[in-house]
């Protein structure tokens, strides 16, 4: 495992995060774990960050003044080392700059910064993009934390006792995943009622990808009411994924998603891609929290 930075608020509450990719690997609320372990029997990662584009590009590749690039599922920033630009007990802020290596997939300037911060039971992130270049940056940004199922009791099973709860009610389709993960325009419906859905392993052929939703919170609960809770700022979509047979629950956040299948523009052209300006900054962020 990459080199990790361990953060302590004064409750005691810990996180781990790795300099590869400013991953957080480790979460402890009261010395109890609440991010997935990384087993690659069934997920090798923990809680990445997805960089400069989330989900499937068509063909592996983006297309930048017509000219291909190759491009992996949720881009490379989760793969790549961050340097340390600032550091205290309870936070860390680690940075993410073009170089040659970056450029052979997406040809922009760019900086990421990933500040975490350890709270009273809680795990916060500021998010922060920077266009160095003279020229319009197109980029997604996401986080894609796994949480262990159960953490608190009950069982991993359709009457297991788990749910997630979004913030408002949300419509209870979803787009379909066609293949190589690219989203297709047909929608299915699941069983979100209202504002819940009860959890079932058998629902998770694919990810659940709620576009546009009206919820800027989600709120992983166990049968007891202990809740592991996401809070986000300027993440316009969220998604529930896991494997069948997984023993972890990933909520995901994001302000992009995978190109829809037959797409064939530019990088810049993807619906979901924000435009910076030339030397224009965004902010996004996450706040994870234990309740109960």
């Amino acid at each position: 495992m990459a080199e990790c930075i361990e953060i302590r608020a004064e409750d005691g509450t810990t996180a781990r995060i790795a300099l590869k990719g400013a991953e957080p690997v480790s979460w402890q609320v009261e010395g109890q774990e609440y991010l997935w372990n990384g087993d690659p029997a069934h997920w090798n990662r923990h809680a990445p960050w997805l960089f400069p584009v989330v989900g499937a590009s068509a063909g592996g590749m983006v297309q930048v003044e017509g000219r291909p690039y190759p491009m992996a599922q949720h881009g490379f920033a989760r793969d790549c080392l961050l340097t340390v630009v600032a550091r205290t007990d309870d936070s860390v802020t680690l940075r993410l700059e073009d170089d040659a290596g970056t450029r052979a997939h997406y040809p922009f300037a760019f900086r990421l910064d990933v500040a975490a911060r350890v709270t009273a039971r809680g795990l916060a992130f500021d998010l922060t993009v920077s266009n160095r270049g003279e020229k319009p940056l197109p980029y997604a940004l996401g986080f894609h934390p796994a949480f262990p199922w159960p953490f608190a009791g009950g069982e991993r099973r359709a009457s297991g006792g788990y749910a997630v709860l979004f913030e408002a009610v949300e419509r209870p389709f979803v787009p379909e995943v066609g293949e190589g993960g690219l989203l297709v325009r047909s929608q299915r419906e699941v069983p979100l009622d209202g504002a819940r859905l009860d959890l079932d392993p058998e629902m998770f052929t694919e990810a659940l990808v709620f576009l546009n939703v009206e919820s800027r919170a989600l709120r992983f609960i166990a049968p007891g009411g202990r809740t592991i809770a996401m809070r986000v700022e300027d993440f316009p979509h969220l998604a529930v994924w896991t494997r069948p047979t997984a023993p972890f629950l990933s909520l995901e956040a994001w302000t992009g998603h995978a190109d829809w299948a037959g797409f064939d523009g530019e990088l810049s052209e993807r619906d979901s891609q924000r435009l910076l300006a030339p030397g224009g900054q965004a902010g996004h962020g996450i706040a994870l929290t234990l309740e109960g």
